[in-house]
């Protein structure tokens, strides 16, 4: 099938690349011409594994192109999808659809023939509906049919997820839109039972906001448990595992840390709260993980200071990590953006090393100074401290790290390294929920 992607970020890319290689033709339009260009030249304008390679390797073989030119992006194409960025808006948190209406709205003065209209970007409920009247207002006679298919990617392992999903949503209540979408994903069903579920196109919509507001709150939860593990002697890797094996639950998701940030959750959890607003339906439960998280970020880098005696005036504190999550170079909502700033507002002078994040990293964070390595980042500090879970530094020479710093401190907020394995090598450790004496 014929299918053009419009918007070559995150979720448009990745999707575009991956429906090429299951043997589509893939069209991706984007309006910047400096990012088509990179991408002409083989350049990733993001960072995921197996990314660079999926792309070479399709447009190699003749299935995957790229063009600024919408109006021979969606030419011929039995399928359009809408991939572009739905960011917070600033005062009330609601999505900012302005860019999804006016891909529509262009989509619809395109079209030259019947196409599917699928709507990939994380939508409020009812949006569907609205670009329903663009098309119909704008191209009535195009036989255009709109559909929701939200996507549920994880950055860093997004290519597994889209080609291995345990589900794909569909919403429309069309049949004819729903044979163009069972043609596109056939694939999937060739090496496994993944399930297409279709549904109506609002509760479609709402099953990806409700999916990562879940995730949230059980993130969120497992961190408030860490805090009363320190304070009752329990460890909260244990009591994780422990609840994490009674498969009502589940064991994803449940790693205590510093907060979660990233492209999703902080803006998903937002637009939530605004429509459940809108409908005067509050959701108390998604309200307070929001609240917590966002103190949360802040309170590590209190407990940074908390560990290094309460005073960091004049101090420098080693900081790895400093992406939202591993193999990503994404800064959106980052724990360490808020952590470096309570540290920096505490007197600290801070220095970091992230394996893929600098250049996201540099303009938000102008006073830090970027190191070369882990190791690097640690010579001549007064701490260190693990911010993002880099498999990079999963590893680390402990022995190498204590003579390196001038005060053997480590302040683990993933949990990576056993505190036996950090007192071998002469380091005091402090992690996430850990039990404070013993």
């Amino acid at each position: 099938m014929r299918i053009a992607m419009i918007g070559t970020g995150y979720v448009g890319l990745v999707s575009g690349a991956c429906f090429s290689d299951f043997g589509h033709e893939v069209v991706c339009v984007d309006k910047d011409a400096r990012k088509i260009e990179l991408l002409h030249q083989g350049v990733m304008p993001i960072y995921e594994p197996g990314l660079e390679a999926l792309v070479a390797s399709n447009v190699k073989a003749g299935r995957l192109s790229f063009t600024t030119d919408l109006a021979e992006g969606v030419k011929g194409a039995d399928a359009v999808f809408i991939a572009v960025g739905t960011p917070s808006r600033r005062g009330d948190g609601h999505a900012d659809l302005s860019y999804v209406f006016a891909a529509a709205r262009e989509i619809a003065e395109n079209l030259t023939g019947p196409a599917v209209i699928v709507t990939k970007s994380t939508v409020p409920v009812g949006t569907g509906d609205e670009v329903e009247r663009i098309m119909r207002e704008v191209a009535s006679g195009a036989g255009a049919k709109v559909v929701s298919n939200p996507e549920f990617l994880r950055e860093g392992a997004a290519i597994e997820d889209f080609k291995r999903p345990d589900r794909v949503v569909v919403g429309t209540d069309d049949e004819e839109a729903r044979d163009v979408m069972r043609a596109i994903y056939r694939p999937l069903s060739l090496n496994q039972s993944a399930p297409i579920l279709f549904t109506g196109r609002r509760t479609s919509e709402l099953i990806k906001y409700a999916a990562n507001a879940f995730l949230a709150v059980k993130i969120t939860f497992i961190n408030e448990i860490a805090d009363l593990c320190e304070e009752v002697g329990a460890d909260v890797q244990e009591v994780a595992r422990g609840i994490g094996l009674d498969n009502r639950i589940g064991s994803k998701f449940l790693h205590a840390g510093p907060g979660y940030g990233g492209s999703c959750f902080p803006k998903d959890t937002l637009a939530l709260l605004k429509t459940a607003g809108d409908n005067e339906t509050p959701l108390r439960i998604v309200e307070a993980t929001v609240q917590v998280n966002d103190a949360r970020k802040r309170a590590m880098g209190r407990k940074v200071i908390k560990a290094m005696g309460g005073d960091v005036r004049g101090k420098t504190i080693g900081i790895l990590g400093l992406t939202f999550k591993p193999n990503t170079d994404d800064m959106r909502d980052a724990p360490s953006l808020s952590i470096v700033a309570a540290l920096e507002d505490a007197g600290a002078t801070v220095k970091a090393y992230d394996p893929e994040g600098f250049e996201q990293a540099r303009p938000l964070l102008p006073n830090v100074e970027f190191s070369e390595s882990a190791y690097a980042a640690a010579d001549g500090a007064d701490a260190l401290v693990i911010v993002t879970e880099w498999d990079a530094f999963r590893a680390l020479d402990l022995g190498r790290i204590k003579a390196m710093l001038k005060t053997p401190l480590l302040v683990d907020l993933r949990n990576i390294y056993p505190p036996a394995e950090a007192e071998r090598a002469g380091l005091k450790l402090v992690g996430v929920g850990k039990p404070k004496h013993g």
